[in-house]
């Protein structure tokens, strides 16, 4: 009997990228059919412009229009919430981050990526404070964005959802004292993946699973950023997926317990993020003709 198995969503972390054109996308690609031609490439992409600052609706619609209906996007928690508040005290620039136009991406709208800083150490009171904050689906999003701030956030809101659909979250740590149970059981109280982040060894590694899905960012198995995924690594990635997606799980992993998890197909998202010598989007391509495209 074959097993059971879930999605896989194989892509890359942004996709505007100067040193891509020509190389990546073909030479004379207007940069404004960037996205519709990545789209077609992968099943998945990161957006990551909003870690940074957040967009307008009209960003969100565009993006939405110019992928295929079955494509997903992530999407990158603001730095504002996670670097700069550190997640204190942040209600009101939290419903702005779901009324810039999240909503207006439909059924496209993936995982959400919350991304701590290197500094940012295990707190478990303050990170149950915040995931008790996190809409799980687009009805209960669409009620928090009303609690935006609504001078920043005049004229440039999604307030309504098109549909109700499930949200997920993701959390990557990049502090050693996130290896405790204590971290894992809370993330799976929350249903909320521990991300699978491979950063040539300058951030934990570790691939518990704490969440009715899975989220994986290749950042570099060498050199962060920059260095490409050989033959044997992208083997070793789509076996692993495809440990994950039949609700196995790796045993070349580390992990910060050894109890396995309840058995059960998960979905399976992955991103490489090694952009800075045009790597990623080859290696996601490697990896998805691995796994079956």
């Amino acid at each position: 009997m074959t097993a059971k198995q879930g999605r896989v969503h194989i892509g890359i972390s942004g996709w505007r990228y100067a040193p891509w054109r020509g190389v990546f996308y073909p030479q004379g690609l207007a940069q404004r059919r960037e996205l519709e031609y990545a789209s077609r490439c992968f099943h998945s992409i990161e957006i990551n412009g909003t870690f940074y600052s957040l967009q307008r609706p009209e960003s969100f619609r565009l993006w939405r229009d110019e992928t295929p209906d079955d494509f997903v996007f992530a999407v990158k928690g603001s730095r504002f919430l996670t670097h700069m508040k550190r997640l204190k005290d942040i209600d009101t620039p939290l419903a702005s981050f779901f009324a810039q136009g999240l909503l207006a991406l439909g059924p496209k709208l993936g995982p959400i990526l919350w991304q701590l800083p290197p500094n940012f150490q295990f707190d478990a009171d303050r990170l149950r404070a915040f995931f008790g904050k996190l809409p799980r689906d687009t009805t209960q999003a669409a009620k928090l964005a009303r609690r935006r701030e609504v001078a920043l956030m005049k004229g440039r809101s999604v307030l309504s959802a098109q549909g109700e659909f499930p949200l997920r979250h993701a959390l990557e740590i990049r502090h050693e004292s996130f290896l405790v149970p204590e971290c894992t059981a809370l993330l799976r109280e929350f249903n909320i993946a521990l991300v699978v982040a491979d950063t040539a060894r300058k951030f934990p590694f570790v691939g518990d699973v704490t969440a009715d899905f899975v989220y994986v960012r290749l950042h570099g198995d060498e050199e962060l950023y920059a260095s490409g995924y050989g033959e044997k690594a992208l083997d070793d990635w789509a076996r692993r997926i495809r440990a994950w997606r039949t609700g196995g799980v790796p045993t070349d992993v580390p992990r910060i317990e050894r109890a396995r998890p309840t058995r059960q197909a998960r979905d399976v998202y992955c991103y490489f993020d090694n952009d800075a010598k045009v790597r990623a989007p080859f290696d996601a391509r490697g990896l998805m003709e691995r796994l079956g495209g």
